[in-house]
């Protein structure tokens, strides 16, 4: 199976009360997000993590993190990614890391990007653009208003809309194929 995950900010405590996450403290939160992540994956899932997957740690606690995460773990940058520059940081951790990716899966093609963009790499033809970046700040200087505009092909795979659980790739195409605005 693939999934998609975004922003789960691991080691950042001000993101619970920014965000609102139901967690007591950073270490509530960090064992909560591994425990749903490894309820959904299995060792040979693919999960793609659009970006800030960690905040305010270290490289040894990305490391850390990473071993106790489930599955082939491939990386598009966002803009807390500071932890890879760190020496100590295993970068084999990730399958590869890129700022920018288009996944084909069953003839759909997927962008997937950090931030939410207005046009897209065939976003007229029916591809899904998966982001992350604006987690669930919908009244924030209208950002819901803005976000409306990208269509239903647009989808937010951030943990703060998702219940804290990566979202699988037949979960999206369930959505855009119930919201019928998308051909091949």
């Amino acid at each position: 199976m693939i999934y998609f995950t975004s922003d789960n900010h691991f080691y950042h405590s001000n993101i619970i009360g920014s965000c609102n996450r139901p967690f007591n403290n950073v270490n509530t939160m960090n064992k909560e997000m591994i425990d749903r992540w490894n309820s959904l994956v299995t060792q040979t899932d693919e999960v793609y993590i659009l970006g800030d997957f960690l905040y305010r740690g270290t490289a040894k606690d990305a490391n850390n993190i990473l071993s106790r995460l489930k599955g082939k773990k491939y990386l598009i940058k966002g803009n807390h990614e500071k932890y890879l520059s760190d020496p100590d940081f295993h970068q084999n951790a990730f399958e590869w890391i890129k700022d920018y990716h288009v996944l084909t899966y069953q003839g759909i093609e997927f962008i997937l990007f950090h931030f939410p963009i207005l046009f897209w790499h065939k976003s007229h033809r029916g591809s899904i653009h998966l982001y992350g970046h604006v987690h669930n700040n919908s009244d924030f200087d209208n950002i819901g208003e803005k976000l409306k505009v990208l269509g239903s092909n647009a989808i937010n795979v951030g943990v703060d809309v998702n219940d804290f659980y990566p979202v699988s790739i037949k979960q999206i195409i369930s959505y855009v194929d119930k919201n019928k605005k998308w051909q091949v």
